[in-house]
Formats: C-alpha cells, sequence, structure tokens
C-alpha cells in the first residue's frame, strides 16, 4: 500500500513528536514536585496581558494545532482514506464505538454528580503518543495499520471538536459570534473566487479567532473553521493547505504540543494522590480510556465487518485491531484539553489529569505489547 509524501511527513513528526511528549511530561512532574515547586507552578499562572500565560497556551496556541486537525481532516476527506466510503468505514466505525462506549463508561459511574460534565474526557485519541507508540515497532507495523490509526484518531479528534463546540460552550455573546462566522463566510467567498495567497487567509484567521474567543464558544474551534476555508484545490503539493499543512507539521509537534503538555502536567502530587483515584470521576476516565476505548475500536470494528459496511485489511487481524485499540486509549492532550473546559475546580483537575496519564500509561504499555506479540516480525511498507 502507498503512502503519500504528506501523510510520510504527518507521521514522522508526530512520531518523533510523541516521544518528546513522553519526555517534557517526566520532566514537568519532576519540576512541579520538586524544590522549585512554588515557583515553577506559579511560572505558567503568571498574568500576561490579562490571561496566564497557560490561559495563552491552551486558548491562542492550540487553535494552531486545530488548524493543523482540520487540515489533516480535510485532506482525509478529499483525497485519504475517508474519500472512499469503503475504506473509510473501518476506522469510521472504531472511532464511533471508540467514543461511545468510554463515554458511557464514563456516564455510568458520573451520572447525577458533579462530575458528569467530564464524559467527553475518554472520548479522544492522542494522536502523537499513538503514533509515537506505534514508532517504537519499527518495520513491523503494516501501512494499513499506520492508516487505520492515525484516521481513527483524526475521526475521534473531530468527535472531540463537536463535542467542545456543543457541550462545553457556556454563555453565547451572539454579536461577536456572528462577527466571527461572518469573517469565516468572507474567507469562504475568497475560496470560491480562487485567491491563493494564504496571507488573507491568516489575517482573517486572527481576526475570527478574536471575536470567537470573545462569544463563548471556545476559541479553538477556529483552527478547525479556517482550515476548511483555506483553498484545497486538487490536494497537490502546491495547494495551500498543503503548504500551509507541511508547514505546521513541525511547529505544532515540536513546540505547541510539548509546551501544552509541560504547562498542563505541572501537577503538585500530595501524599494522599491515591485517594484521588478512588473517586468516580478519576474511575469513569480509567475505566472510559483503558476498558472503554479498546472495547469500543473493536466491538464496533467487528460489527462494521460482520454486517459488509467495512472490510478489515488483509494484512491485519483482530488482535491487531485489539492492539490498535489499547492505543486508542491514549487521551492525554485532548483529555486534558477537555478536562480543562470540563471543570473550574483545582483539584478534580489535578486528579482527573492523574487519572489520565495513568491511564494512557497502561494502555499505551498494553496495546505496545500486543502488537509486538501479533504483527508480523518484518513488514515491508511501500513508500512515495
Amino acid at each position: 500500500m502507498k503512502l503519500t509524501r504528506l501523510f510520510n511527513d504527518f507521521f514522522d513528526s508526530e512520531k518523533a513528536g510523541g516521544l518528546i511528549l513522553v519526555f517534557v511530561t517526566v520532566l514537568s512532574l519532576v519540576l512541579a514536585n520538586s524544590s522549585w515547586q512554588t515557583d515553577y507552578i506559579n511560572f505558567w499562572h503568571f498574568d500576561l496581558g490579562g490571561h496566564s500565560i497557560v490561559h495563552w497556551i491552551n486558548d491562542g496556541l492550540m487553535t494552531i494545532f486545530f488548524l493543523l486537525i482540520g487540515l489533516e481532516l480535510e485532506r482525509e476527506i478529499y483525497k485519504g482514506e475517508l474519500s472512499d466510503i469503503k475504506k473509510a468505514s473501518l476506522p469510521i466505525f472504531g472511532a464511533i464505538g471508540g467514543m461511545l462506549v468510554p463515554a458511557g463508561l464514563f456516564i455510568l459511574l458520573n451520572f447525577g454528580t458533579d462530575t458528569q460534565a467530564g464524559a467527553g474526557i475518554p472520548m479522544a485519541t492522542d494522536i502523537a503518543f499513538a503514533i509515537g507508540i506505534l514508532s517504537l515497532l519499527g518495520n513491523r507495523v503494516p501501512s494499513s495499520l499506520k492508516i487505520f490509526i492515525t484516521a481513527l484518531a483524526v475521526m475521534d479528534d473531530l468527535g472531540a471538536i463537536v463535542v467542545i463546540a456543543i457541550f462545553y460552550t457556556t454563555s453565547i455573546a451572539f454579536v461577536n459570534l456572528f462577527i466571527a462566522f461572518g469573517v469565516f463566510g468572507f474567507l469562504l467567498i475568497l475560496n470560491r473566487l480562487k485567491v491563493h495567497n494564504l496571507i488573507p487567509y491568516l489575517i482573517g484567521g486572527v481576526v475570527m479567532w478574536y471575536f470567537m474567543l470573545h462569544s463563548g464558544v471556545h476559541a479553538t474551534i477556529t483552527g478547525v473553521l479556517l482550515a476548511f476555508a483555506i483553498p484545497f484545490g486538487n490536494g497537490g503539493e502546491q495547494s495551500p493547505s498543503s503548504i500551509l499543512q507541511h508547514f505546521l507539521h513541525k511547529p505544532v509537534a515540536f513546540f505547541i504540543l510539548p509546551l501544552f503538555a509541560i504547562a498542563n502536567t505541572c501537577i503538585s502530587v500530595g501524599d494522599d494522590w491515591q485517594s484521588g483515584l478512588g473517586q468516580t470521576n478519576s474511575l469513569g476516565i480509567i475505566a472510559g480510556l483503558v476498558i472503554g476505548k479498546p472495547l469500543g475500536i473493536w466491538l464496533f470494528s467487528f460489527i462494521g465487518v460482520g454486517l459488509g459496511l467495512c472490510a478489515l485489511p488483509t494484512d491485519l487481524n483482530w488482535k491487531n485491531i485489539i492492539g490498535a485499540g489499547f492505543l486508542g486509549g491514549i487521551g492525554f492532550t485532548m483529555s486534558i484539553f477537555i478536562t480543562l473546559l470540563a471543570f473550574d475546580n483545582s483539584v478534580i483537575i489535578d486528579n482527573s489529569k492523574i487519572a489520565i496519564l495513568i491511564a494512557s500509561l497502561i494502555v499505551g504499555i498494553i496495546g505496545f505489547t500486543c502488537l509486538k506479540l501479533t504483527l508480523n516480525t518484518r513488514v515491508e511498507n511501500d513508500e512515495t
């Protein structure tokens, strides 16, 4: 199976980026629990222009991450795995199961409590971490599995974006929202007029972000909207969408996501941190990511194939899908992001982050071990 150059660039950047995320997360946890604890934690909450540094990262820089996700999703829909309904069906079924089952388990444990708003936390997959662990298996990994996990994660992120837009929007300032959508409409008109210069789109994106930020709808949604306003053309390497996508790979993988990770994992772990894991919120997150994700991904994929709505690639088996399902349980970036939207209690937020880290570590180890035992010793991948 041939993989496009842009896909390989994306896969390679996410692979290295995932390993960096592991390093900066460990570093942040160490610093947050060292003799520099107070200064380190206070640094991220230092006021800068009316907002803390971590707020600028989460509401500002993460918009660029969502822009890249939108560009990836656009490419998958127009030219990639999601452009062919037969090829797209397997990761789509897997993604649906990987969102519904974890959310269902979380709600089962938290229904009627103050923490039921966290149902979206175990729904998303961290692309960088999943691909980073997958890369440790080297040439054992067939192209079809790379594509399955990548498409699955992109669909999960789309689901997370929809969840954020619908369920984590508070009071809406309609004037600002209408202005933001007006800018979006103007950018779509530029697209239809075949204006291929990126500068007007980027300037419009900043304006749209500003008004979205003050609308009550989370500002990061701007990134996805901007991605679909930027001309895709024929999808060639000289199209504005491809140029921007290629440009953003490394800054996102090696700067924005590590910065998000290090700023949001500065967790002071108290002596009784284990007690937090016994709370229904933490149990729901762990159950959702460790049990719900692999179960949902495998079960819905199996049902889709059984109904003849999709097909399992010839070089994969159901044991491989189980392993991929566990890697899908690595929530990290998106799970932490949704945690920050779902709760405003710092204790619940820190407990949730610890649960996410523990669950992600567990499924990462299980997924890696499962795939190592079930994949062929060597796989030759055709790449262009």
